[in-house]
């Protein structure tokens, strides 16, 4: 038994004898809009400030890789989808350095809730003056380093994402 043999013509749908053409790419997703970059900026920086805070109080401690990441994570982002406006680097590393922030009090936060019993986010909100306080006591020279280390990254995740 033989296969039958398609006539001649363009498999696009094309006339026969024509060229096939294949179908036109998707469209490239929309880039070098700021107000959307700031809005991954400010969503990526309240995600990794929960995680951040999430780790280092599960595991009573700071980590350098972690503020990496929230850094690199908020850079990226902003910088992915907002492009190369020049602007989008340093607000990264601003909302990088309130992440770690952010996540350093969260961090205080579940350890007490750990602690004491409660909720990390009863305390959090609660608590906030009390956190704050607590938080300038303990600081030492590694809690500014881990901010400056996240704006650095933000900075650089920022560039990277264009280059």
């Amino acid at each position: 038994m033989s296969q039958p043999v398609p006539p001649p013509g363009n498999p696009f749908g094309g006339p026969a004898g024509a060229a096939p053409f294949p179908p036109a790419p998707a469209p490239a997703p929309a880039r070098d809009n700021v107000a959307l970059g700031l809005v991954t900026a400010v969503v990526a920086a309240l995600v990794a400030a929960v995680a951040y805070g999430a780790i280092g109080g599960a595991i009573e401690r700071e980590i350098g890789y972690a503020a990496v990441g929230v850094g690199f994570l908020v850079g990226f982002a902003a910088a992915k989808v907002g492009g190369r406006n020049p602007a989008l680097p340093v607000v990264a590393a601003i909302l990088s350095i309130a992440a770690v922030y952010l996540g350093q009090l969260i961090a205080i936060a579940v350890v007490i809730a750990n602690t004491l019993g409660g909720s990390a986010p009863e305390i959090l909100m609660e608590d906030l003056g009390s956190l704050t306080d607590l938080w300038k006591e303990t600081a030492d020279a590694m809690t500014y380093l881990f901010l400056a280390i996240a704006a650095v990254t933000a900075f650089a995740g920022a560039k990277k994402a264009n280059a």
